[in-house]
């Protein structure tokens, strides 16, 4: 980019979240997973908590249909909360719902979209972004790493598994072009940003609370 050129407002929030993102994908919890160190029960608590964020965003975004902001960025192809039932079915069970609840840093999570983001677009779309542009780019080495940890093939990895999006990169590009276009001034882009960061954190603190359960999900080595 030469000095006379302005980066377009999705080149901004990648830029200017990407410490918030670097801090984040390196947390001990998710260097364990992606390194086959855990066992079911650590990866379906992952899947268990990302489940009651998906609900909440998913069901908020259906009130941003119309919304000149929100309304172009969301496609059903994108819908997440089916796969990780799916998901949750096949590692923990038909009775799943009655085995898991929310950790104290996924509920502050989901409280953040009732009470923030379904009363500002732009602070939803924070949220969007971060959850679904990550699940087609790092998710998708995840889900091959997950694969060759652990053995999964649909089963157990239809969370990030989109059919409706065969190739993901043209799909990001217009993701990436709509966020240029969107009808945002320069406080509402910067509105954005900071909910990207401040999520980034909670993500963070996801994360820290998974962790803390580290000895419990980690493999058993032979003796």
């Amino acid at each position: 980019m030469t000095a006379t050129e302005v980066a377009g407002f999705a080149e901004r929030i990648k830029s200017e979240t990407a410490a918030e993102h670097s801090e984040t994908e390196n947390s001990a919890f998710v260097t364990e997973l992606l390194g086959g160190q855990l066992n079911t029960d650590g990866y379906a608590a992952l899947l268990a908590q990302s489940w009651y964020i998906y609900e909440a965003l998913e069901r908020i975004g259906a009130g941003y249909a119309d919304n000149a902001i929100v309304g172009p960025f969301l496609a059903d192809e994108l819908l997440r909360t089916a796969a990780l039932e799916a998901d949750l079915q096949f590692l923990l069970g038909d009775g799943w719902r009655a085995t898991v609840a929310p950790l104290t840093s996924t509920a502050r999570y989901v409280q953040r979209l009732e009470e923030v983001a379904a009363a500002s677009p732009e602070a939803y779309l924070a949220h969007h972004y971060l959850r679904y542009l990550g699940d087609l780019s790092g998710g998708q080495i995840i889900r091959r790493m997950l694969e060759r940890a652990y053995g999964y093939e649909r089963d157990g990895l239809r969370f990030y598994t989109f059919d409706g999006i065969p190739k993901t990169k043209p799909f990001k590009d217009a993701y990436r072009a709509k966020l240029d276009a969107a009808p945002l001034d320069s406080a509402q882009q910067q509105a954005v940003i900071d909910e990207a960061n401040l999520v980034f954190g909670l993500n963070r603190d996801l994360f820290a609370d998974l962790g803390a359960d580290l000895d419990r999900y980690r493999v058993a080595t032979p003796q």
